[in-house]
């Protein structure tokens, strides 16, 4: 259960951040619903989750699939609600993602969509997902190099029921904000020249802190989660702050 304060919070927070995104979208001529919010409920109670789901949200971000198993089960009841998978992902996690999510955000390898592709075809299902590209070129980041792009989009095109939608990224940590814009503008780049927005029509990229510089380099997908849900018990890995 969550106390009518705590529901009260996160509708006002989802709210504002969406007055975020709509306020970003016509500072850089766009209309608002060309980017859509994922909330980020990674480590938040499912009676949160519950709370902005009845004010609205739908997209949901999980970056541990042992957490969507459990918060997937909980809020079955809700219908409509979306869970999109934003962290790191093993190939032996396949089945349990395929089962579950409506997208992947963080493919990073042919190995890795081969995988999910498997499950897809066991599930009778197609399933959407995103390249995650390490713009940064981090090492302690998942994601392939830009330089390996190609050739992930080459061994995605040659799966039956996995279908890439765009690219993903998390750019380094900073406390300037603006300094993320260069990433977010790499990774549109990189879009630009596979294809432009007609085959890769989503990007993913922004979040609490820097989600106005994403919108403005052209994300479809924005990962929030502190701005809606507050701080986090644990610590937060890479993928939204």
């Amino acid at each position: 259960m969550i106390d009518d304060g705590r529901r009260h919070a996160v509708a006002a927070s989802l709210q504002a951040v969406r007055a975020r995104i709509d306020a970003a979208c016509a500072a850089c001529g766009r209309e608002p619903g060309e980017v859509r919010l994922v909330a980020v409920s990674k480590f938040h109670d499912d009676a949160s989750v519950r709370a902005a789901f009845d004010a609205g949200q739908r997209a949901f971000g999980e970056n541990y699939v042992q957490e969507l198993c459990a918060k997937s089960a909980a809020l079955a009841d809700c219908s409509g609600i979306e869970w999109h998978v934003i962290g790191h992902l093993q190939r032996n996690k396949a089945r349990d993602v395929v089962a579950r999510a409506a997208m992947v955000h963080t493919v990073d390898s042919a190995r890795l969509a081969a995988a999910l592709d498997r499950q897809c075809a066991e599930q009778g299902r197609s399933l959407p997902v995103l390249v995650q590209v390490n713009v940064g070129a981090e090492s302690q980041k998942s994601g392939c190099a830009p330089d390996e792009l190609s050739a992930v989009l080459d061994a995605c095109a040659g799966l039956s029921h996995v279908r890439v939608r765009g690219l993903m990224t998390v750019p380094p940590e900073t406390d300037e904000a603006a300094e993320s814009l260069r990433y977010f503008e790499m990774l549109a780049t990189l879009r630009d020249a596979h294809g432009g927005r007609s085959a890769l029509p989503e990007l993913s990229m922004g979040m609490t802190h820097d989600l106005e510089h994403a919108v403005r380099a052209g994300a479809t997908l924005v990962r929030v989660g502190t701005a809606i849900f507050g701080a986090r018990a644990h610590p937060s890995p890479a993928g939204e702050r």
